[in-house]
C-alpha cells in the first residue's frame, strides 16, 4: 500500500515550486505523475521529468485559457477511454529555434501564466501538449489533469500544471510498490 502524504503538504511543496508525484485511484489508471506548478517551470525541471518521468509530458489548465490561446482540441468527437482534453501543441515562439529543448519548453509553459501573454505569443503545432481539465476539476472527473489542475488553484497559484507519466526503465508505468520506491 502506498504511503500518501496529505494535500496540504502537496499545497506547500507545489507552491514553493517544487516537484510532487500525483498518484490516481487504484481503480482508474492507478499510475503516478510528477507535477509542478507551470509559474514554476524550468529547464531543470522539465529536463528531470524527460530523464526521469519518461512519459508524455503535458500542460493542464481550463477551457477557458485554451480558448485564450487558441488551443483548439484535437478531435471533435473524443473516443479515448477517460476523456482526455488534448488540444494541439504548441511552442512559444520566440523560442521556436530552441526546438523541442528543456528550456524551450520550460518558456513555453511559464508564458502560459503570464498575465499579458497572448494568443500569437505562441505557434501551432510545437512540442507542449495542452489538456483541457473539466469546469469542476475532479469533483467530475477523476484525472490527473484535473488533480493538477485543481491542486495549482489550490495553492493559490495560477491554474496551470505540468504532468509527466512516471515510467519504469523498460517502460512501463510505475504502480505500487515499484512506485513507492521511486518516490
Amino acid at each position: 500500500m502506498l504511503k500518501l502524504d496529505t494535500i496540504e503538504s502537496a499545497l506547500k511543496d507545489l507552491k514553493s515550486g517544487k516537484m510532487i508525484v500525483l498518484v490516481d485511484d487504484e481503480d482508474r489508471e492507478n499510475e503516478g505523475d510528477l507535477v509542478v506548478a507551470a509559474q514554476h517551470a524550468s529547464a531543470e525541471n522539465i529536463n528531470f521529468m524527460l530523464s526521469h518521468g519518461k512519459g508524455l509530458i503535458c500542460v493542464t489548465m481550463s477551457e477557458e485559457r485554451l480558448k485564450k490561446f487558441n488551443f483548439p482540441y484535437q478531435v471533435q468527437h473524443n473516443t479515448s477511454p477517460f476523456g482526455t482534453n488534448f488540444a494541439v501543441s504548441f511552442d512559444l515562439k520566440s523560442k521556436e529555434k530552441e526546438g523541442n529543448s528543456a528550456s524551450a519548453r520550460a518558456a513555453a509553459i511559464k508564458h502560459l501564466t503570464n498575465k499579458n501573454a497572448v494568443a500569437s505569443d505562441f505557434i501551432l503545432p510545437g512540442h507542449v501538449f495542452p489538456l483541457g481539465a473539466v469546469e469542476g476539476g475532479v469533483l467530475k472527473r477523476r484525472g490527473q489533469t484535473e488533480g493538477s489542475y485543481d491542486l495549482c488553484k489550490l495553492s493559490n497559484l495560477e491554474s496551470v500544471g505540468v504532468i509527466c507519466e512516471i515510467m519504469n526503465s523498460s517502460g512501463q508505468m510505475l504502480r505500487g510498490e515499484e512506485l513507492q520506491e521511486y518516490c
